[in-house]
C-alpha cells in the first residue's frame, strides 16, 4: 500500500510533517509526474516523488544542537538577507543533509535549537497534543513580586485572551542591575508569550536563553556554536519521539472502543498528570 507522502517527505528531510502537509495542499508535490494530493500514498522504491521539481529519496538522518544567538533568524533563508542559523554551520553539510530548525526561537532570543532533516522527530518535539517541555532562563526588569509570579504561572491576560499556566521555578534578584532572572518551563502555546505575559505585569524581559527543549539541553556550548549530537542524546530524542508517536488503534480489530484520533496513549496518559513541579505548566510553540 505504500507510505503517506508528508510521512516520506518528512523522512527524505524535505520539512516536518505538518509543512509537508502544506506543499501537498500547494500542488508542489509529483508521483510519477502526477500531482499529488494530501493523504495519497506511495512506495519510494518503486515511485518518483518530486518536490517543485527536484527528486526526493531517503536520506540519513541527522542532529545538530546549536546555541542561537541574538540577532539571528531561526529560519532557512530570509529574503531581507539577515542572517539565518544554517549560515552558522558549514554550507556543505547543510546542503548535503538538508537542515531545518526545529523550535524557533525570535530574533532577540538565544539559546537551544535543533537542526535535523527528521520530520518525525521535529513533528514529536512541536505537536502541541505531544507535551514537549522547554526551559527558559528570562531575565526581565525589575523585581517581580510574589503575586505577579503567582498571576504568571496561573495565566497572564493579554489581548488575545489569558494565557495557560507556566511552571515558575528559581528566581534571583540581581540588586545592582534591578534585574531578576526568571526559570520558566512550558510546553506549547503562543508567539511570544513570555515576553508578553512579563511585559504584561510590568516586568520587560531583557534577555531570554533557552536553555532545554525535552531530553536536549543547552549545557555550555557557546553562541553561535553547533556541533551533532553525542550518540547518548541521540538516542534520548528519540527515545522521547518513540513515545510521542501515534500507537495503531485496537478498536477495529478487536471491537473495543477505539481511540481519539490524533492523541497517542502517552500524550493522554501525561494530560491528567502534573510535571515533577506542582505548579502548572504552559502552552508554547515558539517564544
Amino acid at each position: 500500500m505504500g507510505t503517506r507522502l508528508q510521512k516520506l517527505l518528512a523522512a527524505g528531510g524535505v520539512a516536518s510533517r505538518r509543512r509537508a502537509e502544506e506543499l501537498l495542499r500547494a500542488g508542489r508535490v509529483r508521483v510519477n509526474g502526477r500531482v499529488a494530493r494530501l493523504g495519497e500514498r506511495a512506495d519510494p522504491d518503486t515511485d518518483r516523488i518530486e518536490v517543485d521539481g527536484v527528486r526526493v529519496s531517503a536520506e540519513t538522518h541527522a542532529y545538530w544542537l546549536l546555541h542561537k544567538p541574538r540577532g539571528v533568524l531561526s529560519t532557512r533563508s530570509d529574503s531581507r538577507g539577515r542572517p539565518t542559523v544554517l549560515e552558522l554551520l558549514p554550507r556543505r553539510t547543510v546542503e548535503r543533509l538538508r537542515l531545518f530548525p526545529v523550535g524557533r526561537l525570535d530574533l532577540d532570543s538565544e539559546g537551544l535549537l535543533l537542526l535535523t532533516n527528521d520530520g518525525d522527530v521535529a513533528h514529536a518535539l512541536l505537536h502541541p497534543s505531544l507535551e514537549t517541555e522547554r526551559e527558559y532562563l528570562v531575565t526581565v526588569r525589575g523585581r517581580p513580586s510574589a503575586a505577579a509570579l503567582r498571576r504568571l504561572a496561573r495565566g497572564v491576560r493579554l489581548e488575545d485572551g489569558v494565557t495557560a499556566p507556566a511552571r515558575v521555578g528559581r528566581t534571583r534578584h540581581l540588586a545592582r542591575q534591578d534585574r531578576s532572572e526568571i526559570s520558566l518551563t512550558l510546553i506549547e502555546g503562543r508567539k511570544r508569550q513570555i515576553r508578553r505575559s512579563l511585559s504584561a505585569l510590568g516586568h520587560p524581559v531583557v534577555r531570554l536563553v533557552r536553555r532545554r527543549m525535552g531530553p536536549l539541553r543547552l549545557g555550555d556550548l557557546e553562541p553561535g556554536a553547533a556541533r551533532p549530537l553525542t550518540p547518548r542524546e541521540r538516542s534520548a530524542l528519540l527515545r522521547h519521539a518513540r513515545e510521542r508517536s501515534p500507537r495503531p488503534r485496537r478498536g477495529a480489530r478487536t471491537g473495543g472502543r477505539p481511540r481519539a484520533a490524533g492523541r497517542s496513549k502517552t500524550a493522554r496518559g501525561r494530560s491528567n498528570r502534573r510535571p515533577e513541579s506542582s505548579s502548572p505548566i504552559s502552552r508554547q510553540a515558539t517564544i
